[in-house]
């Protein structure tokens, strides 16, 4: 029986082959199983072996650990060069963005306390 190893649900393309890469540079058989047709299931890397296991998980948390490293690298090297925006810089760029976003929590807000307003 298989062991669950990576569920494919919002994983990026590179990182699925780098995942899959990874196993077959250490030898660590597994399988692939498909997403759905309407997507109840997004997919998943399972292992053959259940002994090696714990190695694919070190292994997995040891590059997942790595790629955040470079992606939190990577974005603050944009926000020093001015190519990447935070939210409040969005908001000030955009007022009207703001001034809808605190609408519609206001609309939000009003529709889930009106029950409790009205007793």
């Amino acid at each position: 029986m298989g062991h669950l190893l990576l569920n494919l649900r919002n994983v990026p393309e590179d990182e699925y082959f780098e995942v899959k890469t990874l196993l077959e540079e250490h030898g660590i058989a597994y399988y692939e199983t498909e997403p759905s047709r309407w997507m109840v299931s997004f997919g998943a890397i399972w292992l053959d072996d259940p002994s090696r296991l714990e190695e694919a998980e070190q292994l997995l948390a040891d590059y997942q650990a790595e790629r955040a490293e470079q992606a939190r690298s990577d974005h603050e090297e944009a926000l020093a060069r001015g190519e990447a925006e935070t939210p409040a810089q969005r908001y000030r760029h955009n007022p009207l963005a703001f001034i809808g976003a605190l609408i519609g929590i206001g609309v939000i807000l009003y529709l889930a306390l009106m029950p409790f307003l009205t007793l």
